[in-house]
């Protein structure tokens, strides 16, 4: 349900930001999609929690060293360098980048080093990383520690590998980096930990974390904007809102989403589907959305661009995640396993 929730804003996040590039700025439609388009900034946050809180439950179950990286290997690296590679003969077949990135070494270790062969793949990058991290954390994780006060300690956790950064590391790409998701990490870990025990917790912080949510969403949105209208922000206070806003709407749709389990709306249905084939979908749908935006330009009023904006979502969306169902069964379940590592 998690997952079903977070790749559809995926979808629409990217999708808001093809509507953008045919909007005029400074409009007003211009500036309520920049406000959608910024508002769903979260997914590799909340999917680099998910992974903290799955793997956490998981290994301290029980942890085999081989079978875990052999795993991580098969449904993580492979993945990431397959795909890697077809998304820089993507750019090249579609006139994106020149054919000499092919062969240009620096160009390549770029692509690999930093997740950069697509404006997406950086994630798959730092899951790999958090694929380490995880089992380092294990002793931590024993301890079940309080979520509630692993939020504020991460909090100072992730200020501190920030001025570690700017002092000493200043890597060029941090968000390429598990380093720029240890607030999501620690706190994925603590509710690992004690997953039995979040909905219990949950029910007596909601009114807590949720006004906690609106706060850091109101100190992020300003800054957030500024961004897109390209006026210079203050990378301390726009990286800390961040994460305030990132990890608290993590922990948030974590809630949402076990109350979406026990509900009986007919939408859970389709977010669980979605959850199964999120991968294929996250893989698969910029590929998908900048051939529409290329086939159907969009154009006209400011209103039919964001409609068919729209359109191109809803595809984006849906079509990959036929695909990826129809491949996870029968003939065509071993292309799956090969091309998405499961």
């Amino acid at each position: 349900m998690f997952r079903g929730l977070t790749i559809t804003e995926v979808v629409l996040h990217h999708a808001s930001g093809v509507a953008l590039r045919h909007l005029t700025p400074g409009s007003q439609m211009y500036e309520l999609v920049a406000l959608v388009n910024r508002t769903l900034h979260f997914a590799v946050p909340a999917f680099v929690f998910l992974s903290a809180v799955v793997l956490t439950r998981s290994l301290l179950k029980r942890f085999k060293p081989g079978q875990y990286f052999w795993r991580r290997l098969t449904r993580g690296a492979w993945p990431y360098l397959l795909w890697s590679g077809l998304y820089m003969l993507w750019y090249v077949w579609t006139g994106q980048r020149p054919a000499s990135t092919l062969t240009d070494p620096d160009k390549v270790t770029l692509y690999l080093l930093y997740g950069k062969a697509s404006y997406h793949l950086y994630f798959l990058l730092v899951a790999l990383q958090v694929y380490v991290l995880i089992p380092l954390l294990l002793p931590l994780a024993r301890l079940k520690p309080s979520i509630s006060l692993t939020l504020v300690v991460g909090a100072g956790v992730q200020l501190g590998a920030y001025f570690l950064n700017r002092s000493e590391l200043r890597l060029p790409f941090p968000a390429s980096t598990a380093l720029w998701y240890l607030m999501p990490v620690l706190v994925g870990m603590a509710v690992g930990a004690r997953l039995d025990e979040f909905p219990a917790w949950w029910r007596r912080r909601r009114a807590v974390i949720l006004t906690l949510l609106v706060a850091s969403f109101a100190w992020y949105l300003p800054a957030a904007m500024s961004f897109v209208r390209g006026t210079p922000v203050a990378p301390l206070e726009y990286n800390a809102a961040t994460w305030a806003f990132t990890t608290l709407m993590a922990v948030t749709l974590l809630g949402l989403a076990q109350w979406l389990q026990g509900s009986r709306l007919r939408l859970r249905r389709g977010l669980a589907v979605l959850g199964t084939v999120s991968l294929q979908i996250y893989l698969l749908h910029p590929a998908l959305l900048q051939w529409l935006e290329t086939r159907w330009p969009p154009g006209g009023t400011a209103l039919n661009v964001v409609l068919l904006c729209g359109l191109y979502a809803l595809s984006a969306l849906l079509l990959p995640a036929l695909v990826g169902r129809l491949m996870l069964t029968g003939p065509l379940n071993r292309l799956s396993t090969l091309l998405f590592g499961r």
